[in-house]
């Protein structure tokens, strides 16, 4: 007898507990990495989004598919015959998720936030918060202590002329379009030369990886739309105010952090798709 599917509610608690598991390991290492320098350079921080989306799918994936991420259910539903009506539940669910994720390392790291905030001589909600701020959404560039200065006047300044906005959104853009044509091409059981199928999350983890090592410098590689707006939503409402909504940037969280991911998502599903699944031979596919 086949087992029946999961209900739209269990997929739904699925989809918020499997970002919650990304977001808090992913975000984690971001605070630890920012807060207290345990990590020692940008892969350390990238492998653990890697593995955290790896743990995810494994735990949740068996009951929702682990899209863990809005980008990625709107290019299932596009391109994978994922259902449309599934879309908004799955999205609110992975935003709610990242959101808990943001409120529980507020919980264990307001001290450590208060100290860095010091340190820096910035004040929370204030021009150049968004160094702690980063833990939670992200920005272009990075506001670390390298894009970050101090005017003389006793106001903190980030050099936001290292990535204008069209950088930012090609960088996101380009990035999610890439995770995507990996995610369609590592799942895809008619393509021989995808890894076997119970592989296939340490592929795309390790795809993750090494696209944050190319990009965070630049946005901080974001490519999930619930993984940026879910903490930034946090932050905005933990005291960083403005700074966190809309940001420095203004309307470009929105293009960078949310648009160009979900179209980049949608382009990489569509690459597969149309252009390079129908170019295989024929005698590799089943369907």
């Amino acid at each position: 007898m086949a087992k029946s599917e999961a209900t739209l509610g269990a997929c739904c608690l699925a989809e918020l507990l499997g970002t919650f598991v990304l977001v808090f390991f992913g975000c984690g290492a971001v605070h630890t990495a920012v807060l207290t320098g345990a990590q020692s350079g940008l892969w350390q921080v990238a492998i653990v989004w890697g593995v955290a989306i790896m743990v995810a799918v494994y735990i949740f994936g068996g009951i929702s598919g682990a899209h863990i991420n809005p980008a990625i259910t709107l290019a299932v539903a596009v391109w994978g015959g994922f259902s449309f009506r599934k879309v908004v539940p799955y999205i609110a669910s992975q935003v709610a998720g990242a959101f808990l994720a943001a409120v529980t390392l507020f919980v264990l790291y307001t001290p450590q936030l208060e100290d860095h905030e010091n340190k820096l001589r910035v004040v929370r909600g204030q021009p150049g918060s968004e160094a702690t701020a980063m833990c939670y959404g992200e920005y272009f560039p990075a506001p670390n202590e390298k894009n970050l200065f101090h005017d003389g006047k006793g106001n903190v300044h980030m050099r936001e002329d290292l990535v204008p906005p069209a950088t930012a959104l090609l960088a996101e853009f380009l990035g999610t379009l890439i995770l995507a044509l990996a995610v369609f091409a590592f799942t895809d059981p008619d393509n021989r030369a995808a890894p076997p199928p119970a592989l296939a999350p340490v592929f795309i983890g390790l795809t993750v990886a090494i696209l944050i090592s190319v990009i965070a410098p630049l946005t901080q590689a974001c490519f999930n739309p619930a993984r940026d707006f879910g903490p930034r939503l946090f932050a905005s409402l933990a005291g960083w105010g403005n700074v966190a909504i809309p940001g420095p940037n203004g309307v470009h969280f929105l293009t960078v952090y949310i648009l160009a991911p979900s179209a980049g998502a949608v382009a990489g599903g569509g690459l597969y798709r149309l252009v390079l699944k129908p170019a295989a031979p024929a005698a590799e596919r089943t369907s």
